[in-house]
């Protein structure tokens, strides 16, 4: 979905004139931002557009994990795919069940003392961000039938030491 469509989507939950007046710009401007920019010759650049080209010139993820904190959620990055085909599902599929149990070990080995302190929260977090983004690649990997590309992708178990389930 290109960014104007997704602009047009949300005039629909919230007035542009809503908008333009807690933003203090024109209306003509925000009805203009979910506008094909294609068919436009004014140099307007929508701010989700803009938003794109600051983390692209930047080449830093930190606003897009902002924003994602903002909403209430997290940045998870796809795995490259290299598009080619070949490994075996089996082991792929055995791997991330893998990864999930230990996660849920760790889980059940933190809150044995009915008590998760913070350094054991921080861990967890830690354990689940990586196993997300693996899981992620898996699915990836799924719809593209690219399962080697799975082994270049770090499993959750092979981050910091302390955060190794032994």
């Amino acid at each position: 979905m290109e960014s104007y469509e997704v602009l047009r989507k949300m005039f629909e939950q919230v007035s542009p004139k809503a908008i333009a007046a807690e933003l203090g710009l024109s209306l003509s401007l925000v009805y203009k931002w979910a506008e094909n920019p294609a068919a436009s010759t004014a140099g307007n650049r929508n701010p989700l557009d803009r938003v794109a080209q600051l983390v692209e010139l930047s080449q830093d993820e930190a606003i897009v994990e902002w924003l994602c904190q903002q909403a209430g959620g997290c940045f998870l990055r796809n795995p490259e795919s290299s598009g080619k085909k070949g490994f075996e599902v089996l082991p792929a599929t055995h791997e991330i069940i893998s990864q999930f149990s230990q996660m849920l070990n760790k889980i059940s080995v933190a809150a044995l003392d009915n008590s998760i302190s913070r350094e054991e929260a921080s861990q967890i977090r830690d354990s689940w961000d990586r196993l997300k983004s693996y899981a992620e690649g898996f699915v990836r990997c799924c719809e593209e039938g690219d399962f080697d590309q799975l082994r270049r992708i770090p499993k959750p178990s092979e981050g910091p030491k302390h955060l190794r389930s032994e």
